[in-house]
């Protein structure tokens, strides 16, 4: 055991212990026995958990960048389950600014069982950049139909407050949004189109009382923290197809042939300066050719 505490840094702490979370503490169900990487949860650390389906669309990928980016900023610590999807999203936003985020797994924390085996470089970069690995199952531990939705408890049991983005109406993330409900913590949602499968979940949620989120600044008057600072929105254009671009992509992400519709520019056109905007960090690929502005 000390050669593998060693090797991938598993510590063992148990909930008799003075390190042991004081948000989880309090929850009726606070597991026994944690296993982490990385820095557990401090005394007074705010932490937001953002959960979503893994079938993502481009909407629900662009509102997990924004968000988790800009709650991080104001301070939160943004906690979430390392899923594909939404939660990957929210993880990358934080870790792409070097900030703090934590990482409930359904899994054992050694990298032969973490879940999903894409996620390995990710669950790297968040203790690189002093966040956590939380568990609590030991090494060896795969994942189970069982597991998964037994972590979500931990996931708001951390958190002042869980938001969920997309979300079908019997999606896992409304099971931590009810665990979030029984623990008394803060629910948000973010809706969406109401014909879409994915707002079907969030907006049930909003209906049963949880609060509707538009951006960042809802959540942080709700938590009682500092909104966050305004900042220019605009994109300086090197050349006139980029300004084009800039101009079809401000409303709303855009597939390239719609792009290419409201712009009047070649694909060929369309497709190298896309490509050089996504280098300068200008636009995002959010998924299946749909851009967005960065």
């Amino acid at each position: 055991m000390l050669l593998l505490e060693k090797m991938d840094g598993i510590k063992k702490v148990t909930i008799e212990d003075a390190n042991y979370p004081e948000e989880l503490k309090k929850i009726s169900s606070a597991p026994k026995i944690l296993y982490y990487r990385g820095v557990l949860p401090q005394p007074n650390e705010k932490c937001l958990a953002i959960v979503g389906t893994r079938r993502y669309s481009p909407y629900g990928q662009q509102v997990a960048l924004k968000m988790a980016g800009e709650l991080a900023d104001a301070g939160l610590t943004i906690v979430s389950g390392l899923a594909p999807g939404i939660d990957t999203f929210s993880h990358r936003a934080v870790v792409e600014k070097r900030k703090r985020t934590i990482a409930v797994l359904g899994t054992g924390l050694d990298e032969k069982s973490i879940y999903p085996q894409t996620n390995l470089d990710l669950s790297r970069k968040i203790i690189e950049n002093g966040g956590c690995l939380i568990s609590e199952y030991p090494e060896g531990t795969p994942g189970s139909k069982f597991s998964f939705p037994r972590r979500n408890r931990i996931i708001s049991g951390l958190s002042l407050a869980v938001l969920v983005i997309e979300a079908k109406e019997k999606s896992g993330s409304l099971i931590t949004a009810d665990y979030a409900v029984k623990q008394n913590k803060k629910l948000f949602a973010v809706p969406g189109q109401i014909y879409s499968a994915n707002s079907a979940g969030p907006h049930k949620l909003i209906k049963n009382g949880a609060k509707l989120i538009t951006d960042s600044d809802d959540i942080l008057n709700e938590l009682g923290l500092s909104p966050v600072e305004a900042k220019s929105n605009n994109i300086e254009a090197e050349s006139p197809e980029e300004k084009l671009i800039i101009n079809a992509l401000e409303d709303e992400p855009l597939q390239i042939d719609k792009i290419i519709e409201k712009t009047k520019l070649s694909a060929s056109v369309i497709a190298t300066t896309l490509a050089l905007m996504e280098i300068s960090g200008k636009v995002k690929n959010l998924r299946a050719n749909t851009y967005s502005l960065n």
